[in-house]
């Protein structure tokens, strides 16, 4: 699910190269296209990546348990994991989607190693720490009266040029990602500390089983929800309606209260993963979670081919809804390639890879012959 929202966050950026100019493409400038907008950072913008976050903290306890029960030593295999991230990361930014997390979740993933020891209590209040002085430091900046877009004609000028560049062939596109790179290192500095504090949560939940043991745990599960839908909605309203990542006192709402319906999302589809008509959607929805990693580059791999004048070029000529409708398609391509994929082989294709780097060593990827 966390591949779903981030794609519909995401894929704005490939269809129109306003998006990172922070300002709306004014071709698409209908109530539609603006509801469209809205809702989407109402519900997903900012949340996607928490959760995909949390769930990078949560795997990371599994994979220690992994290898203390085949006693082998983590820190120089998680080290090379990160490296082997960092890699793809930065290819990735270059060659396909400029807004990489990658590369991210690489350098912090070595933060997290150095904390792999701490309490679980520790680890929740670095985390509400970390989320609380990102919050301060935005609600200074926007108090001060600081705008994160100075000149309106500027940024619309930038967002054409953008667009017509995603038009372009290869050469072109690798170009205007190169140029919008210190833009997107510029965005990580509230989008880092956040991805961290989502690690760190994720860590207590690993710590505590909290995945596996949903029906031990449901009582906090839906007081997660009791909290995190109405003062998570509440900020989210504030975060859409003030201009979303565009103006300072929006993202401070969003910054502060994103991690709470983030949680409320995940509390809520743990319970849903337990019912009957949960564990059908589970099946369909399972593969693609195993490979998420593939996903998660194949989506912008797709982005590419569809907007992009490497293939049909259709950036700049799509409304905010057919973008989402095409999001969507893309996600049922995933899951019906990710199924196929998944019957015949034990690791998807770049999780394979990473895998082989870690291990310093080529893992089996054809699935055992049923019996």
């Amino acid at each position: 699910m966390a591949l779903l929202l981030i794609l519909v966050v995401n894929i704005a950026y490939f269809a129109s190269g306003y998006s990172f100019q922070l300002v709306p493409d004014p071709a698409y400038d209908s109530w539609v296209d603006q509801t469209v907008r809205w809702l989407v950072e109402l519900f997903f913008t900012m949340k996607a990546y928490l959760l995909f976050s949390f769930l990078f903290g949560y795997s990371f306890t599994l994979q220690l348990d992994s290898a203390a029960r085949r006693g082998v030593d983590f820190a120089p295999r998680f080290r090379r994991r990160l490296a082997g991230l960092f890699v793809l990361g930065i290819l990735h930014a270059v060659l396909l989607f400029q807004g990489d997390i990658l590369t991210t979740y690489a350098l912090l993933g070595l933060v997290l190693l150095a904390m792999r020891g701490v309490s679980v209590g520790t680890a929740l209040r670095t985390a509400v720490l970390v989320t609380g002085g990102i919050g301060f430091v935005l609600a200074l900046a926007a108090t001060g009266g600081t705008e994160l877009v100075t000149d309106q004609a500027t940024a619309l000028a930038e967002g054409q040029r953008s667009t017509e560049a995603l038009q372009g062939g290869m050469g072109s596109v690798i170009a205007e990602h190169v140029r919008q790179l210190p833009a997107m290192f510029g965005a990580l500095v509230v989008q880092g500390p956040l991805a961290l504090s989502a690690f760190l949560f994720g860590y207590a939940a690993g710590r505590r089983r909290l995945l596996t043991n949903v029906v031990e745990n449901r009582q906090f599960l839906r007081r997660v929800q009791q909290v995190g839908y109405p003062v998570g909605l509440a900020g989210a309203v504030i975060f859409a309606t003030g201009g979303g990542t565009a103006n300072l006192t929006g993202l401070t709402a969003g910054v502060l209260t994103a991690p709470l319906l983030a949680a409320a999302y995940g509390a809520t589809l743990l319970q849903f993963f337990q019912t009957d008509r949960g564990r059908r959607i589970v099946a369909v929805l399972a593969p693609a979670g195993r490979m998420s990693l593939s996903n998660y580059l194949g989506q912008s791999l797709l982005c590419v081919l569809v907007f992009t004048g490497v293939g049909l070029g259709l950036a700049g000529a799509v409304a905010p809804p057919v973008v989402v409708l095409i999001a969507v398609a893309i996600y049922c391509v995933q899951l019906a390639a990710s199924a196929a994929w998944m019957a015949r082989f034990r690791y998807g294709p770049v999780e394979w890879l990473l895998r082989a780097w870690t291990e310093q060593q080529w893992p089996r990827l054809r699935a055992a012959d049923p019996a």
